[in-house]
């Protein structure tokens, strides 16, 4: 049985279509959390770092993964986008959006590859005391999809404190309202990167979301990013 046959979907599409996030608790075991951190100490299989304040997106470092991808991260992107697809789709049709995605993740790279969108977004994140991530979108070029996912691989209260997952929507004519994701060691957050549809009382309107990492008070904390579209 893949991961992705032991989430309660049921659960996971009403939270998605209701707040733009869910949790899947204890996607990755503790070894495995362990074991993708700590690829984090070399540049093997990377292909390329950013510091975060040299590009006033916060403090901290961020690894892209080089193609072919590790196999863990491959067959999370592979096996999680089919249940995803579903959800985007129908996401596009109460916003009126025209775009609709392919039932598997090869296809779907083939259309973001097509365009000019080759390069590989899944990505390993590093933080230390007082680092943060800034509130953003991880949009890559004209290819979207609306969903992503962040995996932690540290222990809040153990390896790191403060450093939590922050989501922020905005709502047409309303103030933003953000909202902590209380994860732990192999959690995963499921979350829209971009806009989601919320329904009013004129029919379906786009939220505006964004999300960050609060700031760091001690330790450290490491973060796998699976973005399903590639860039340019």
């Amino acid at each position: 049985m893949t991961r992705a046959e032991n989430i309660d979907w049921l659960e996971a599409s009403s939270d998605l279509n209701r707040s733009g996030w869910t949790i899947l608790r204890g996607i990755l075991t503790t070894t495995e959390a362990d074991s993708v951190a700590a690829w984090y100490s070399s540049d093997e299989g990377f292909r390329s770092t950013v510091v975060m304040a040299r590009h006033g997106f916060g403090r901290g470092e961020y690894k892209y993964f080089s193609y072919p991808l590790p196999q863990l991260v491959a067959e999370l992107r592979a096996d999680l986008y089919p249940r995803l697809s579903s959800i985007a789709n129908l996401w596009n049709e109460l916003m009126g959006v025209g775009v609709r995605f392919p039932s598997t993740h090869e296809e779907f790279i083939a259309r973001c590859h097509q365009a000019g969108q080759e390069r590989p977004t899944p990505l390993l994140l590093q933080y230390g005391e007082g680092d943060y991530n800034a509130l953003h979108q991880d949009l890559y070029g004209e290819h979207v999809f609306p969903l992503q996912v962040a995996f932690l691989l540290s222990e809040p209260g153990v390896d790191f404190s403060g450093g939590e997952f922050v989501l922020t929507e905005q709502r047409p004519r309303m103030q933003t309202r953000a909202e902590v994701v209380p994860l732990g060691k192999g959690d995963a957050v499921i979350f829209a990167v971009h806009h989601r549809p919320q329904k009013g009382s004129k029919g379906y309107y786009r939220v505006n979301m964004r999300h960050g990492v609060s700031r760091l008070r001690s330790g450290h904390r490491h973060t796998l990013g699976v973005i399903f579209h590639d860039a340019r």
